[in-house]
C-alpha cells in the first residue's frame, strides 16, 4: 500500500513521489465493480435454474446412484459462474526457464466443458516475463552463476531422499545450508523445509497452542493465516502496518488476560511480514519491534519476499530498516524468490530449533528438500554473500532496487492507482471491476507481456489488481518497452484512477 513518506530513496532515475496513504477507490470505481458482481451473480444464478435442462457443463450436476455430491451447488457457484468466466487469465502454463522472457503454453476450451486444455499440439508465445518471483535473475543467467555447482551436485547426491529429515533424510547439504543460512542472518541455528507456505502453516502450531495469544497483522499471508488457525492458539488481528494499534491490542490482550478465566497469556506472538506479497507494502519494523520488546512479546518475521531482495547486503528487511536480527525471535524465509530454488527456512536460537525438530510437523512427517535445490540456494547465498563469481551478487542486488523503482515510478506516472513502496520487488497496481481481470490479461498477453492479475478471494472483493514482480534480470530497455505497451492497455481500459474519477 501506499508509503510511509513522501521522500524516496537515491535513484539514477527521477523517482515520482508517492502519498502518504492508501489511494482511495473512486465512487466509479466502486459502483461499477459492485453493479459488476451483481450482473454477474445474478446471470449466473439463472442459468443454473436453466441449465440444468439445456446441459450447460457448469451447471450444478445432479446426484447420481444416490449419492451425495462432494460439493454442494452454492458452494462452488463462485468458481462455477465467475471463476471459469476467467480462468483465461489464471494458472497459464510455461515452458523453460522463467526468466524475464517467458514461455507461455497457450491453452483452448473445448465445447462440452468448461476448462481450458493445452492446444494439441502445444503451441507457446515468448513474452517479457512481469509476474515470477526471479528477483536477483538466477533463471536468466543460472548456466553461468550457479548451473555448474547444481549440475555437479547430481553426481554426489540423489535428487530425492526419499525420507523425512528424521527418517535418513538429513544429508550433509542440508546441514551446510542450515549453518549458512544462520550466519547470513545472524542467528544461532536454522532449519530448513522443502516448501515454503508449509514452512509457516506447520511451524506456527508447534510454537503455538492452546492459552496462548497470537496477534496477526491483518493483511499477512494465507500461510501465517492457517498456521495461526492450526495452533489452538486465539488469535488477535491489528491493522496493518500499525505499531500504534499494536500496542493497543496488546495492552488490553495483556491486562485482560485469557477470555473467561483471566488468566495470564502462556506467551504472545506477533506476526509481520517483511514485504507483503499483495500489497508491495515494506513492514515498519522498526516501531513494531520496538513495541513487541517493550510489552516483552515474541516476534515472529516472515521474510519469503524480502530476505535476498531487500538490504544494501540482501539481508532482508532486519538490514533495511536498521533492526538487530537478535530482537527477531523467529525468522522465516523462502528460497523460491531471490535464490532460485524452493523450500523455505526458520532461523532462531539454538534451544528454538531444537525444539522444532522433533516438534514441527515440516521436519518431521514432510519429505526432506532434494540435496540439490540445497546447492542451488547455497549457491545463491554465496554469490549474494560476495564469496562466489566476484561482484556479481551485489550487481543483481543494485539492479533490482533500480529496475522497481523505475518501473514503480513510471506506473505512478501513468496515473494508475499503484501500492506499495520504492525498493520493493512487488509492485501491485489496481484494477477494481471484475471484467478488467480478464481484459488486462488478454491484452497483455497479445502485446507478448506474461503477467499475474488477481481477484477475491486472494484479494478483497472490489480490489482486483495486476501484480508486477520487477527482476535484476530485466533490461532497461525492456521495461520501457513493456511500459509503452502498458500504457496502450491501461488507456484502453480507462485505469488511470489516480488521473480522473472513471478512469
Amino acid at each position: 500500500m501506499a508509503g510511509s513518506s513522501t521522500t524516496t530513496k537515491a535513484s539514477k532515475y527521477e523517482l515520482t513521489p508517492i502519498i502518504d496513504h492508501d489511494p482511495h477507490i473512486t465512487w466509479f470505481a466502486a459502483f461499477t465493480t459492485y453493479l459488476a458482481y451483481a450482473i454477474l451473480i445474478f446471470v449466473g444464478r439463472f442459468r443454473d435454474i436453466i441449465g440444468v435442462f439445456t446441459g450447460d457443463p457448469a451447471a450444478p450436476k445432479k446426484c447420481e446412484n444416490g449419492i451425495a455430491p462432494l460439493i454442494f451447488a452454492s458452494e462452488n457457484f463462485y468458481t462455477r459462474r465467475l471463476y471459469y468466466r476467467v480462468q483465461e487469465a489464471f494458472n497459464r502454463p510455461i515452458q523453460g526457464a522463467p526468466g524475464a522472457n517467458i514461455n507461455v503454453v497457450l491453452r483452448e476450451r473445448q465445447p462440452d466443458n468448461c476448462l481450458l486444455h493445452l492446444t494439441d499440439p502445444i503451441q507457446t508465445k515468448r513474452c517479457l516475463n512481469l509476474g515470477s518471483y526471479n528477483y536477483l535473475g538466477f533463471a536468466d543467467d543460472w548456466k553461468n552463476t550457479c548451473g555448474d555447482d547444481v549440475l555437479n551436485s547430481l553426481t554426489q547426491w540423489p535428487v530425492s531422499v526419499c525420507a523425512t529429515r528424521k527418517d535418513g533424510g538429513t544429508t550433509a547439504k542440508h546441514k551446510e545450508l542450515e549453518r549458512l543460512v544462520a550466519d547470513f542472518l545472524g542467528k544461532e541455528e536454522c532449519i530448513v523445509y522443502n516448501m515454503g507456505f508449509a514452512t509457516n502453516s506447520t511451524t506456527l502450531p508447534a510454537l503455538t497452542s492452546k492459552g496462548d495469544l497470537i496477534v496477526s497483522d491483518a493483511l499477512n499471508h494465507t500461510s501465517i493465516v492457517n498456521g495461526a488457525r492450526g495452533s489452538g492458539a486465539l488469535i488477535r488481528i491489528f491493522k496493518h502496518n500499525d505499531a500504534a494499534d499494536l500496542e493497543k491490542v496488546l495492552r488490553n490482550a495483556i491486562s485482560m488476560g485469557q477470555p473467561r478465566t483471566r488468566r495470564p497469556w502462556k506467551k504472545i506472538l506477533v506476526a509481520v511480514e517483511g514485504i507483503y506479497s499483495m500489497e508491495g507494502e515494506i513492514c515498519k519494523l522498526k516501531p513494531i519491534a520496538e513495541v513487541c520488546k517493550k510489552y516483552k512479546v515474541y516476534i515472529y518475521l516472515d521474510e519469503a519476499h524480502s530476505i535476498g531482495a531487500l538490504g544494501a547486503t540482501g539481508r532482508g528487511v532486519t538490514e533495511y530498516c536498521g533492526v538487530d536480527t537478535s530482537d527477531i525471535d523467529v525468522m522465516m524465509g523462502t528460497f523460491t524468490k531471490s535464490f532460485g530454488a524452493m523450500g523455505g527456512y526458520i532461523a532462531a536460537d539454538k534451544s528454538t530449533i531444537d525444539y522444532l525438530r522433533v516438534k514441527c510437523a515440516g521436519l518431521v512427517h514432510h519429505t526432506a528438500m532434494s540435496p540439490v535445490v540445497a546447492q542451488q540456494a547455497i549457491t545463491a547465498f554465496n554469490i549474494i554473500a560476495g564469496k562466489q563469481c566476484g561482484d556479481v551478487g551485489n550487481q543483481k542486488l543494485q539492479a533490482l532496487k533500480e529496475n522497481a523503482n523505475f518501473f514503480r515510478s513510471e506506473l505512478l506516472k501513468m496515473g494508475l492507482h499503484v501500492y506499495g513502496n520504492y525498493d520493493s520487488p512487488v509492485i501491485p497496481a489496481l484494477l477494481y471491476n471484475p471484467t478488467k481481470i480478464l481484459a488486462f490479461s488478454r491484452e497483455c498477453l497479445a502485446k507478448n507481456l506474461a503477467v499475474v492479475v488477481v481477484g477475491f478471494p486472494a484479494t478483497p472483493v472490489i480490489s482486483s489488481r495486476i501484480r508486477f514482480c520487477i527482476s535484476a534480470g530485466h533490461t532497461h530497455e525492456q521495461l520501457v518497452e513493456a511500459l509503452e505497451k502498458l500504457k496502450e492497455v491501461v488507456d484502453d481500459l480507462k485505469l488511470r484512477y489516480a488521473d480522473s474519477v472513471t478512469g
